[in-house]
C-alpha cells in the first residue's frame, strides 16, 4: 500500500490548535527540521496553530534556532514535557517567563514510558527519580508556578516505595525522521547518528490514534526487511526534505559515515584534547577507568574519550544514552552520536540496560555540590538545562565519578615545571552552603552503597559515610587559599590527603 508524500508545508497545514506533537531527536540528530521550519512560518503567516503541547525526551535543538527552538512563540506553544533542555534555550526562555507549561522527567524514564503508552500499560514503575526534584513528594518535575499536573505518584510494593510515572495518554502526530522510505512507508536510518526513540514514538502515536510523518531524504522501491527501522503499518505521512540543511546528521555535521557506521574513521581522527583544566581532570578521569561499560555523560566527561584514544587506553566499552555503544562519544553540540560506534540501537534498549545496573562506571558533569555530597545539574536561576539522563544513570551506577572545574566563569590556570597554577578565580562557586535543586541524593547513594568521587583541576573528593572528604590535592595548590577559600562549607580532609599523580601536571 502506497504512503501519501506530501511537503512540509502540508505536514505544518495538518496541525490543529491544542494539538499534542511528540518529537524526536537527540540535539539535532533525528530531527525533521524542515516540518518544524514549515510549522513556524505558519504560525508567523496566520498566528496558528495555537496552544501546542510538545513532547521531547531529550533536547531536540541545537542551542539556537533549530529544531523545536523554531516553536518558541508565545500562543504557538502551550506545555512543554521534555527530559532534557539545555539546547532548546528559546523554549526554556518562555518556561521562566511562565508563558508555557514545563515538566522535566529522566530521559530514561521518558522513553521508557512512550514503549509502556504503546502497549497500554499503566505506567512506569520504578525507583528511578526517589529523593530527587522528580519525586512527586518534592516537585514532580513541575518547573514553574503553573505548571499543575501530577505526571507521577508514589506507591509501595513490598513495603518499598516506588514512582509510578503515567502513561501519555494523548499524542496527535509524532514527527520522526529516517534516511529512506520505500512506496509502501518502511523506513530506515542507515545514515542517522542515533535513532533515539523512532520506533517507540511511532508505536505510542499510533496506539493513541495520531498521525505519524516521518521526514526523509529520498523515496526507494524496496527496503530490506532487516534494515527497516519503523514498518510501514506505523507510518502515516511521508515528506522528502526539499533541502538538506533541514536534514543534518548533527548540529554540526552534515554527514559523516563514521558516525553512522557505515565507514570507519582511522585511529587518530578524535581532537586531541588541548591543555588545561579539561585536559587535567580528563587524565585525572582517565585514572579511574576500569575494564567494563561505561557511560560518559555529557560536558565535562566528553574529554575522557579523547585522552583515552590517545594515550591508547583500552579494555572498556563507552556508551552514550542516545543508543551509541562502542566507538568514541562526541562533545560539544555533537554529544550523542559516537565516532566508530560499534552497534546503535533505541534509547529506551540502553536505557533499560543502565536502569538495571548494567554500567561498570558512569562518569558525569559537575555543576553544583553541598556538603553531604548532593548534586544539582538541572536548574540554575533562568538556566533550565533539565535533567536528562543524569537521574537514571546515577541512580543504577555502581561506581559514579563527577568532574568538572572546581569554580566556573572566569577560571584561568596554568601548569609550570609540573605545578598547577589558578592564575584567576572563577566567580562562581560549584560547592555551595545549598543547592538551587536536587539532581543526586547522597541520601540515597549511601542506601544503594554506591562509590562516589568528585575529580576537579585542584583537587579530587569523596563522598563517605561521615561526608565529603578532601582526599587529593594538585601540586603548587595551596589548600587554605585556592580549595577551602573557595567553597561555602569546609568539607573534610582526609588523614592521608595524597599530591594528585605527577604525570597528570607533565
Amino acid at each position: 500500500m502506497s504512503k501519501q508524500i506530501i511537503t512540509a508545508k502540508e505536514a505544518a497545514d495538518m496541525i490543529f490548535d491544542g494539538a499534542v506533537i511528540a518529537a524526536n531527536g537527540f540535539m539535532m540528530m533525528s530531527v525533521a527540521d524542515e516540518v518544524y521550519h514549515a510549522l513556524e512560518q505558519r504560525f508567523l503567516d496566520t498566528h496558528s496553530p495555537r496552544d501546542l503541547s510538545l513532547l521531547s525526551i531529550t533536547s531536540v535543538g541545537d542551542g539556537a534556532d533549530r529544531g523545536l527552538n523554531r516553536l518558541a512563540h508565545k500562543g504557538l506553544v502551550k506545555k512543554l514535557v521534555a527530559g532534557h533542555l539545555n539546547l532548546m534555550p528559546k523554549l526554556q526562555q518562555m518556561i521562566f517567563s511562565e508563558d508555557i507549561e514545563a515538566y522535566n522527567l529522566p530521559q530514561g524514564v521518558l522513553a521508557q514510558l512512550l514503549r509502556d503508552t504503546a502497549a497500554r500499560r499503566p505506567g512506569l514503575v520504578t525507583q528511578v527519580g526517589l529523593d530527587t526534584f522528580v519525586d512527586p513528594r518534592h516537585s514532580g518535575g513541575r518547573i514553574n508556578s503553573i505548571s499543575k499536573e501530577e505526571l507521577n505518584e508514589i506507591i509501595s510494593i513490598d513495603g518499598k516505595d516506588y514512582i509510578r510515572y503515567k502513561p501519555f495518554t494523548q499524542m496527535d502526530f509524532a514527527i520522526l525522521r529516517g534516511t529512506r522510505a520505500d512506496k509502501n512507508g518502511n523506513i530506515c536510518t542507515e545514515k542517522e547518528a542515533a535513532k533515539v526513540d523512532a520506533l517507540a514514538m511511532a508505536q505510542a502515536c499510533h496506539t493513541l490514534g495520531g498521525k505519524v510523518i516521518v521526514q526523509v531524504e529520498e523515496i526507494v522501491d524496496d527496503i530490506k526487511p532487516h534494515d527497516v527501522c519503523i514498518p510501514g503499518v506505523l507510518v502515516d505521512y511521508l515528506v522528502v526534505t526539499s533541502d538538506m540543511a533541514y536534514h543534518p546528521q548533527t548540529a554540526a555535521c552534515d554527514y559523516n559515515p563514521a558516525y553512522s557506521g557505515q565507514s570507519r574513521a582511522p585511529k587518530g581522527a578524535m581532537p586531541v584534547l588541548e591543555s588545561g583544566a579539561r585536559r587535567i581532570i580528563a587524565l585525572r578521569a582517565l585514572k579511574e577507568l576500569r575494564p567494563g561499560i561505561v557511560n560518559l555523560g555529557i560536558g565535562m566527561p566528553e574529554g575522557i574519550a579523547a585522552v583515552a584514544e590517545e594515550k591508547g587506553v583500552s579494555g572498556f566499552t563507552l556508551t552514550v544514552e542516545a543508543g551509541g555503544i562502542g566507538g568514541s562519544p562526541l562533545s560539544g553540540v555533537e554529544f550523542g552520536a559516537s565516532l566508530n560506534p560499534e552497534a546503535i540501537i533505541f534509547q529506551h534498549q540502553l536505557f533499560d540496560f543502565y536502569h538495571g545496573g548494567g554500567l561498570t562506571q558512569a562518569f558525569l558533569g559537575l555543576a553544583e555540590a553541598d556538603a553531604q555530597g548532593n548534586i544539582n545539574v538541572s536548574k540554575f536561576g533562568p538556566r533550565i538545562a533539565g535533567c536528562g539522563g543524569f537521574i537514571c544513570i546515577t541512580q543504577s551506577t555502581p561506581k559514579l565519578y563527577f568532574i568538572g572545574t572546581f569554580t566556573a566563569k572566569g577560571l584561568k590556570e596554568e601548569v609550570v615545571n609540573g605545578k598547577l597554577h589558578i592564575l584567576a578565580e572563577g566567580s562562581i562557586k560549584k560547592f555551595k552552603r545549598e543547592i538551587e535543586q536536587l539532581t543526586f541524593s547522597a541520601k540515597r547513594a549511601k542506601e544503594l552503597k554506591q562509590e562516589v568521587m568528585f575529580i576537579t583541576e585542584r583537587c579530587v573528593l569523596e563522598l563517605r559515610d561521615e561526608g565529603l572528604t578532601l582526599t587529593e590535592i594538585a601540586p603548587g595548590v595551596d589548600l587554605e587559599r585556592d580549595i577551602i577559600s573557595n567553597m561555602e562549607f569546609r568539607p573534610l580532609i582526609a588523614e592521608n590527603l595524597k599530591e594528585m599523580d605527577a604525570d597528570i601536571f607533565a
